[in-house]
C-alpha cells in the first residue's frame, strides 16, 4: 500500500473516530477560489493542462482504480462528457494509483472519454489534501472552485449543481435531439 493511500485512509479513520467527517466535508479551503494550476502528462500521452480549459466547466475527479465507489462514479461521467461536452463541459480524471499501469487498464476498460492524468502528493496537497476517494471538485469557466464533493455523492446532485454553469443548447443541437 503506497504511504498516500496509508495516509488518506488514516485521516479518513481519524475523522471518523473524531465525529468530525459531516463538518470535514461541509467546506473546503478552496471554495469560492482560484483551482490550483497544474500541467501532468496525460495517460494518453498528452500533457493535461487546467489553464487550457478555461472557458469550460471542469470536474476535476480524484481517484484510484482500488476505489470501488469512484468506479462506480466512472459510467455517469462518461456519460455526461458525451452529454454535456458540447455545452461546454470537461470531466478531468486524476489517478491516485502508484503505477499508471493501472489506471490505464481501468481507461481502457471502462473506455473512458475525458482525460486522466496521475496525481502524487504533491497535486492532493494543491487540493487541500486528498484525504479520501472519490474527491471531485467543480471548477467554473473562470477557474473558480464553485464545489467539493467528497465520498460517494448522489450523482444528481452533483449534475444539479453544474448544469447552470454550462452554456444553453443552440437552436440546432435542440433540433438535433
Amino acid at each position: 500500500m503506497s504511504a498516500l493511500r496509508r495516509c488518506a485512509l488514516a485521516g479518513l479513520l481519524l475523522a471518523v473516530i473524531a465525529g468530525a467527517l459531516p463538518s470535514a466535508f461541509a467546506a473546503t479551503p478552496l471554495l469560492h477560489k482560484r483551482a490550483p494550476q497544474f500541467v501532468r502528462a496525460g495517460l494518453n500521452h498528452q500533457p493535461v493542462d487546467l489553464r487550457a480549459y478555461r472557458g469550460k466547466v471542469v470536474l476535476l475527479d480524484f481517484w484510484a482504480t482500488w476505489c470501488a465507489p469512484c468506479q462506480v462514479e466512472m459510467p455517469r461521467f462518461i456519460a455526461w462528457q458525451s452529454k454535456y461536452g458540447a455545452r461546454g463541459l470537461q470531466i478531468i480524471g486524476i489517478s491516485m494509483d502508484d503505477s499508471p499501469a493501472e489506471a490505464l487498464r481501468v481507461v481502457r476498460k471502462l473506455g473512458l472519454n475525458y482525460p486522466v492524468a496521475m496525481g502524487d502528493e504533491k497535486l492532493g496537497e494543491l487540493y487541500g489534501g486528498v484525504l479520501g476517494l472519490p474527491l471531485t471538485f467543480l471548477i467554473d469557466t473562470r477557474g473558480v472552485v464553485q464545489a467539493e464533493f467528497q465520498g460517494e455523492t448522489d450523482m444528481n446532485s452533483i449534475e444539479q449543481r453544474f448544469k447552470p454553469l454550462l452554456r444553453p443548447l443552440s437552436l440546432t443541437q435542440r433540433t438535433v435531439r
